[in-house]
């Protein structure tokens, strides 16, 4: 949508507290997130696998499916949305393709990160990560395929768990000199790493707040005293989507129909206000066969 990343950026500066960014692997999450009064949304990459493909955060997706994503979700919000894109898809060459796109298809901001393809879930074993100069060339090559300056970068680096806190923070002040806007050093397992990261490396920080994962669940004041401008969320909302799933399919199965069930779901008028069917109706009316309504009156 146009203007969202000079939103997001005016999000990003704030007012003391992190921005809390709720993840969204598909488009009707996005609207939940939006009427639920959040300013912005994340598209997880995660999410979107779990969700389209049924399958883990192993860099399974591809661009294009991510893409299209993106594209249907920024038809269905008005927030800023700001995209997971894994590794960028490739070399520096395929992520300044992969930028134009998701700029495209309506991307406030864009996330990049550090990993080998194919990457991992920031709190999997196993990971791997390329050189900095890798990493680094590809940074510049999305600050230069932006067609608005005002588009956000975030530079993710996964290189705590191999290389060490000091070096991850060496690696994200090399990312924000190429011209990440944005920086995010994954998966610290402690206070004392996450005090080190935003006293070592100036910008403003991620928070990716796993329920389950690696880094400690902090709240919102604390995530700002620490020093960090936004607390992620990726997939909060799509974990509890399935328990709720769960909790209707178990209903049905021991009922044998969803007559009672109607506490364990939103309403048929919810669901067709959550999709806009009464401006779907209206735009229906407004563009309907005047000839032929005038001919049935």
């Amino acid at each position: 949508m146009p203007g969202t990343p000079t939103r997001l950026r005016a999000l990003l500066a704030g007012d003391g507290l992190p921005l809390l960014l709720p993840g969204a692997p598909n488009a009707l999450t996005a609207r939940v997130i939006e009427e639920s009064g959040f300013q912005a949304a994340y598209v997880s990459g995660a999410g979107v696998t779990n969700t389209f493909l049924g399958m883990p955060d192993l860099g399974l997706m591809s661009s294009t499916e991510l893409t299209s994503h993106v594209a249907a979700m920024a038809d269905a919000v008005e927030i800023p949305l700001v995209v997971d894109a894994d590794t960028g898809f490739g070399s520096a060459l395929n992520v300044g393709r992969t930028m134009r796109a998701l700029e495209r298809a309506g991307a406030a901001g864009v996330q990049l990160e550090d990993q080998v393809m194919p990457k991992k879930c920031g709190h999997f074993a196993g990971k791997e990560v390329v050189s900095l100069g890798e990493m680094v060339g590809k940074i510049r090559a999305a600050a230069d395929a932006r067609q608005d300056d005002d588009v956000v970068i975030v530079a993710r680096t996964d290189a705590l768990a191999i290389e060490g806190v000091g070096r991850a923070c060496e690696r994200a002040n090399a990312y924000r000199e190429a011209g990440a806007d944005v920086l995010f050093v994954e998966a610290p397992t402690s206070l004392e790493q996450m005090r080190r990261i935003t006293a070592s490396v100036e910008g403003p920080h991620v928070a990716n707040m796993v329920e389950g994962g690696l880094t400690p669940i902090l709240p919102r004041e604390q995530l700002g005293e620490l020093g960090f401008a936004v607390a992620l969320y990726a997939n909060a909302a799509m974990r509890g989507a399935v328990k709720g799933m769960r909790e209707v399919l178990a209903h049905l199965d021991k009922h044998g129909s969803t007559a009672e069930a109607a506490e364990l779901m939103i309403s048929w008028q919810d669901r067709q206000a959550l999709v806009r069917k009464p401006e779907f109706d209206a735009l229906d009316a407004r563009y309907a066969d005047r000839e032929e309504q005038e001919e049935q009156a």
